[in-house]
């Protein structure tokens, strides 16, 4: 299962861990954490503390790379979705991509966006 950013912000903001999303499926599901997700984690914490607390919560995931074939995908996608009117956000393509390429469902808060790409599963 890939977690997007959504899911690690929650549970980085929560004052109760256990009520999270993230909780919630740790040790349901094996997690991977794209290369965009952690790009987006990393530019939204300005100190130290914060990037600390990032690094803590994604090291028991599997950190999945940005490759070429997930660019192409990525595309692929972002046409598809262009021709359509529905467009979404270049990382959220680009997550998807990932999902996709990797044969992993996506857990995310954003399902309106991610149900708009074909053959990607999003946790329900």
């Amino acid at each position: 299962m890939v977690v997007d950013t959504c899911i690690l912000i929650e549970h980085l903001r929560a004052k109760d861990k256990i009520t999270t999303k993230l909780f919630r499926i740790t040790g349901e599901y094996d997690l991977y954490i794209s290369s965009v997700v952690t790009y987006e984690l990393f530019i939204g914490a300005p100190t130290p503390e914060r990037q600390k607390e990032i690094i803590e919560l994604t090291k028991g995931m599997t950190a999945l790379p940005l490759t070429d074939e997930v660019a192409m995908k990525a595309a692929e996608i972002y046409q598809n979705l262009k021709k359509k009117n529905k467009l979404i956000g270049h990382h959220d393509i680009l997550i998807a991509a990932t999902c996709l390429v990797f044969e992993l469902p996506v857990a995310t808060s954003n399902k309106e966006h991610f149900k708009r790409v074909d053959d990607l599963k999003v946790l329900r």
